[in-house]
């Protein structure tokens, strides 16, 4: 007890720390301070330790070097302003000086790795109506990236003037048209990776990093990059960044004719058209989305993507020299084709449903337009070499009629593979439900097919790893596996939603409804700003559902159903509410849902 006593009773550091010798977290904070090095305990207990800095004179911090950084970009931007006025000159970025706080290191693949920057300026989701935003997460620096935990008006300010250049006429004349400054491009580009996922590309990061600082000729063509810098910009809204979309995407459409003229610059122009119909489609213009997402489709099947195979079909041996692809460099280079096909597939599939028209890429048993590109794979395994390539058997017709993926059960099990096969899924079951002529009755043909096809769906369904243990797996992972669900539910509701007469359809429409609000349900607050925007089409079919239930139970004054459907619809509304924050389309979907919860 003596001990305890006088231990309780002696001076800790903090008592005796000396002013101004405090970390600049806890002096920012106005929290006690240990003193520790290399961090202190609060730090630590915050989880916070790398970023546990002291400002002792000898050296400059991290968040110093950012705004010397700043000011030189500043000075910079002036000079650009008022040519007449000379300066000296000012060195905006040493390509061979290593970076206080953007990774020299590429060879990973992940934004997350401790190597890389991070960057998180996306806007904080609201509840709805859409189109009133709030302020960005807050962010701090700390040696893995930005963290949201401090003050952002400072750093408002800052961003601000390194971005507002780009905006400016007089300014923006003085750059190239592809070519911002590196330090920009490379900011741009952080801010986009870890959203890149939820855009729907599947790219090798390490090599997309190193590509900035390349030789003009073997950078990733203009096209590309600006249309990421035109996400980077959307992404960050409200900041100071957005309002530069319309620069970069005057950029991005301008450079597209010349991308789709470049043999290998194909993938690029895939990649880019794809990002650009997304953005276009989450900004509820879809005539544009629509547009480019057919240009991607379209050029994929020109160039052969849909038919990457160790055994060439008659129609590739065939094909035209000028339109066949160089053999790919390595596995990752031939990885990231396979990748942008499935992008081009997953995005043909999806949103031809959404915008009721037929997709652009077929798939039947014709030499030309087989699919036999083999299923895609996480790009770690492309990296190791692991490189399953489809011995020219069909993928997506394979799985449509037994289990096992292709004939040799290779491959189609990684989470970008169930992606695609939710999306064929998705279209096949709209596909064969609006094939059924309401003034007739089925075909025993499409008795058989309907039967098979629903089978698909269930069986594909049981296959996923159950909602309650996605908490486990990797946070991209997750996201995209909200997305899956949620497709093959939806798949199921459109399967069904013509016989809603029949008692059994009824059934099975709302049983799949509900387990869409289940979905819904287990995704949290910070998992909105990593959603691909066409879950939200998925929410609005449950709502659909849900409400003709609600409506057909008023006249039963059964308070417990009709309160509970209510609480899914509710679900369902607040979900697109705090996701309409980020894409306006989910506005409008959102409000549809309203007038739906309204009406009953």
């Amino acid at each position: 007890m003596a001990e305890k006593r006088a231990s309780s009773n002696a001076p800790g550091p903090s008592t005796s720390l000396q002013r101004g010798k405090a970390c600049l977290r806890c002096r920012k904070r106005k929290m006690r301070c240990d003193g520790a090095k290399p961090a202190c305990q609060q730090c630590v207990r915050a989880k916070k330790a790398d970023g546990c800095e002291y400002d002792d004179g000898k050296g400059k911090t991290r968040t110093q070097l950012m705004r010397e950084r700043i000011a030189m970009l500043e000075a910079r931007i002036k000079e650009l302003e008022s040519p007449e006025v000379t300066s000296p000159p000012i060195t905006l970025f040493d390509p061979h000086a290593p970076s206080p706080y953007f990774s020299e290191s590429s060879s990973s693949s992940s934004h997350g790795s401790p190597a890389a920057l991070s960057l998180s300026a996306s806007a904080s989701p609201i509840p709805f109506p859409a189109g009133k935003f709030e302020d960005p997460g807050v962010l701090s620096m700390s040696p893995n990236g930005f963290t949201s935990d401090v003050d952002t008006t400072q750093w408002d300010s800052q961003w601000s003037s390194l971005s507002d250049f780009s905006g400016m006429n007089g300014v923006a004349d003085s750059f190239s048209m592809d070519d911002p400054p590196i330090e920009l491009a490379q900011m741009l580009l952080e801010i986009f990776l870890p959203h890149r996922h939820q855009c729907g590309l599947e790219v090798h990061v390490g090599r997309l990093r190193e590509s900035i600082q390349l030789p003009l000729s073997e950078q990733r063509h203009p096209f590309l990059m600006n249309t990421i810098y035109l996400w980077a910009c959307y992404l960050s809204r409200p900041g100071s960044l957005s309002e530069h979309e319309s620069l970069y995407l005057s950029r991005a459409l301008s450079a597209a004719g010349d991308a789709m003229t470049i043999r290998s610059r194909v993938v690029d122009f895939i990649q880019a058209s794809c990002l650009l119909s997304m953005y276009f489609l989450s900004n509820g213009r879809m005539l544009e989305g629509s547009y480019h997402a057919s240009a991607a489709a379209s050029m994929a099947l020109q160039w052969g993507l849909h038919q990457l195979s160790d055994v060439p079909q008659v129609s590739q041996m065939d094909r035209d020299p000028e339109y066949r692809l160089d053999p790919a460099k390595d596995a990752i280079e031939q990885g990231e084709r396979i990748l942008a096909f499935w992008q081009v597939f997953n995005l043909d599939r999806c949103w031809s449903v959404v915008l009721q028209r037929p997709p652009t890429i077929p798939d039947s048993k014709h030499p030309w337009t087989s699919l036999i590109t083999p299923w895609p794979q996480s790009m770690e395994e492309y990296e190791t070499g692991e490189l399953n390539i489809n011995p020219a058997s069909p993928t997506i017709q394979a799985f449509f009629v037994q289990q096992s993926p292709i004939p040799n059960g290779v491959g189609g099990f990684s989470t970008i593979a169930l992606r695609t096969k939710a999306s064929a899924l998705f279209e096949g079951a709209s596909r064969l439900s609006t094939s059924w002529n309401p003034r007739l009755s089925p075909s025993a043909s499409f008795s058989e097919n309907f039967r098979a096809f629903e089978h698909t769906i269930t069986r594909f369904t049981t296959t996923l790893l159950p909602l309650h243990q996605l908490g486990a797996t990797m946070p991209d992972d997750k996201y995209s596996l909200f997305v899956i669900h949620s497709l093959a539910h939806a798949s199921m509701i459109t399967l069904h939603q013509p016989f809603m007469t029949d008692q059994i359809s009824r059934e099975s429409t709302l049983r799949a409804a509900r387990s869409v609000t289940v979905v819904a349900k287990h995704i949290s607050d910070a998992d909105f700003d990593y959603l691909d925007p066409l879950i939200g089409h998925c929410w609005v079919l449950a709502a659909r559902i849900l409400a003709t239930e609600l409506a057909s139970l008023q006249a039963t004054w059964s308070p417990h159903p009709l309160s509970e459907i209510r609480g899914e619809l509710a679900t369902l509304l607040y979900s697109m509410s705090k996701l309409s924050a980020r894409f306006p389309l989910l506005g409008y979907q959102a409000a549809k849902v309203q007038k739906l919860l309204d009406a009953n």
